[in-house]
């Protein structure tokens, strides 16, 4: 009976070992399939997101960003004028440049000519001889000659024609 006794007892703990080794191999198996299933969604979902925003992404550059191609129109005459510094006066002269977009706007800029020289020679002669010494100041003069030609050809083109005012020389003595 002793016998019979234990080889019970071997048996309900091989079986109870059997069942402890099932449960946890499939547990395991369930966390590799959580596992699997979540990496597939995280990396093919961001795949398939961005293939969407880039599709997305494409059609709103070719809408916006094709405005024409860049013209460059000279001024006629570099601007010479005088600024008066601390302890002399400062002969300057500027050779530009307005960037414009398609040939209807380097046409339109052509045709008022005169009105951008005026606000340019406005802006330049309004200028601080400190601040044309360094070159966060030249930038500064740049913008601000780019913002009074859109102000001043807004009004006559009614829209703003000029993208950029480029320095193509820059001297100051």
């Amino acid at each position: 009976m002793a016998e019979e006794e234990s080889l019970e007892l071997e048996n309900t703990q091989d079986s109870q070992s059997k069942r402890k080794l099932m449960l946890f191999a499939g547990l395991g198996l369930v966390l590799l399939l959580l596992l699997g299933i979540g990496l597939w969604l995280l990396l093919g979902g961001d795949d398939a997101e961005s293939a969407a925003a880039e599709d997305a992404g494409q059609e709103i550059a070719t809408e916006v960003v094709d405005p024409g191609e860049a013209f460059y129109v000279a001024m006629p005459r570099p601007f010479l004028f005088n600024l008066p510094g601390a302890d002399r006066a400062r002969l300057v002269e500027i050779k530009v440049q307005l960037m414009v977009r398609g040939s209807n706007d380097d046409v339109l800029v052509k045709k008022h000519i005169p009105l951008v020289e005026d606000a340019l020679l406005t802006t330049f002669s309004s200028a601080d001889v400190q601040k044309l010494s360094s070159l966060v100041g030249k930038d500064e003069l740049r913008q601000l000659a780019l913002l009074n030609v859109q102000n001043t050809l807004q009004p006559v083109t009614g829209r703003k024609v000029v993208e950029k005012v480029l320095f193509t020389g820059f001297v100051m003595q």
